[in-house]
């Protein structure tokens, strides 16, 4: 059974050391400018650099992402940039315009060129175009079943593809939606999207404003515009069968927490069925893993032909049952202590969860002291901490703590709640 690629987001340097930690194959980080992300999910040149030398040195390959839809000044811009960009060293760029793919095999011949899922490509002819102009692999669109991705692996199999297999799912055409841009002037086009789909609509007839149509699913309201997110855990053998080249968590604006489980979980996952198909079961500790964090539900999308993509409900905003603790930056080997940084409010004695990359342990923050050695009953986050460990803890490991009320499928919404 061939192997794929496992990628994961990077959206900057914290994002990419947490994915080379927690076993992804390779990483992707969009350009400042150029690619399909806001700022937060953008790396400087200098930190991609950066982040390219520390995964080369284990292995682990690094995608740019310069997918906008340019426009003639983007264009401009690319020009100009395209050479830094290759200078860090990535190991391919994402493109979906084909000015800008024009643009980058005449300025950056060497680099190799992967089309966005943006581009929706989704039959096998599509995929020789692309080829034909210097592709060397297709990110496929979202809206392909698993079956019609076997078809086009089968008559193309000099062509490397790559489908999404987790993460929040847009319900425009390929992610293609101006809603954002149309309601706020914010372009999810140009990585700013206010995600408009995830508000609550109610239909109504311009003489009746009184008296709104109600779309209901199962006596409840429904989300038509708003999807629940992609999961294929439980069904990477039909994923594997494929032949695809890669397959890629969705996370781009997700916290270092999101990429760590996920992309541990899929990590586990994957390695489990390559090493014995035959044996192979999916482990519901890896489901229950990938309920810890943030999430709308999940669903199979478009990859099973008979199935239809489920609408989120409006019941269910995010849910999850653990939030990030902190993460470790240091190990005091004579005192036993793990050196940590809090990323949410931390009481001395509450029970964390170190994540390791084969397993979850146990670490109480009792007692607890500040970073100079003074016990301290509470801290903040950003704060620098001690805590008991036995044992070293690999630095950028992070920790984790369950959440307050923790939000599950079946919370309701306090009514006040917007969308």
């Amino acid at each position: 059974m061939r192997r794929p690629e496992l990628l994961a987001p990077a959206g900057n340097l914290e994002k990419l050391r947490t994915a080379l930690l927690y076993g992804a194959d390779a990483v992707y980080a969009g350009v400042p400018g150029l690619s399909l992300r806001g700022a937060p999910a953008e790396m400087s040149l200098e930190d991609l650099a950066s982040g390219v030398s520390e995964a080369h040195a284990q292995g682990i390959r690094v995608y740019a992402a310069v997918n906008t839809f340019a426009r003639n000044a983007d264009l401009k811009q690319a020009r100009l940039h395209l050479p830094d960009v290759a200078a860090t060293g990535v190991d391919a760029l994402i493109v979906s315009d084909p000015g800008l793919i024009r643009l980058a095999r005449r300025t950056v011949p060497q680099i190799p060129l992967h089309l966005s899922t943006q581009a929706n490509t989704t039959n096998a002819d599509a995929v020789r175009f692309w080829r034909d102009l210097g592709v060397s692999r297709i990110i496929l669109a979202r809206e392909l079943p698993l079956g019609e991705v076997e078809e086009i692996a089968s008559a193309l199999p000099d062509v490397e593809l790559e489908i999404f297999i987790h993460g929040a799912m847009c319900m425009a055409y390929s992610g293609r939606c101006y809603l954002s841009a149309w309601r706020n002037r914010r372009s999810a086009n140009e990585g700013d999207c206010t995600q408009p789909c995830r508000w609550e609509y109610r239909l109504s007839e311009s003489t009746r404003p009184e008296d709104p149509i109600v779309v209901e699913e199962d006596e409840r309201f429904s989300y038509l515009l708003s999807s629940k997110d992609l999961c294929l855990l439980e069904h990477l053998p039909e994923v594997l069968a494929t032949g695809v080249a890669g397959v890629k968590i969705e996370g781009r604006m997700k916290s270092a927490y999101y990429a760590a489980v996920v992309t541990r979980t899929y990590r586990q996952a994957l390695d489990a069925l390559c090493r014995d198909k035959e044996a192979y079961r999916c482990d519901p500790r890896w489901i229950e893993e990938l309920k810890t964090v943030s999430h709308r539900g999940y669903t199979t999308g478009f990859a099973f032909a008979e199935e239809k993509i489920n609408e989120s409900s409006p019941d269910v905003k995010n849910i999850q049952t653990h939030e990030p603790a902190g993460m470790v930056v240091g190990y005091d080997g004579i005192r036993k202590q793990m050196r940590m940084e809090v990323r949410n409010f931390l009481q001395a004695g509450e029970e964390m969860e170190l994540l390791l990359m084969e397993e979850t342990l146990p670490v109480s923050a009792q007692p607890m002291t500040d970073d100079r050695g003074s016990p301290i009953d509470r801290a903040h986050a950003g704060n620098l901490i001690r805590v008991p460990l036995p044992f070293p803890a690999p630095t950028g490991a992070l920790l984790r703590k369950k959440t307050v009320g923790a939000k599950t499928e079946e919370t309701k919404r306090k009514p006040s709640e917007n969308g």
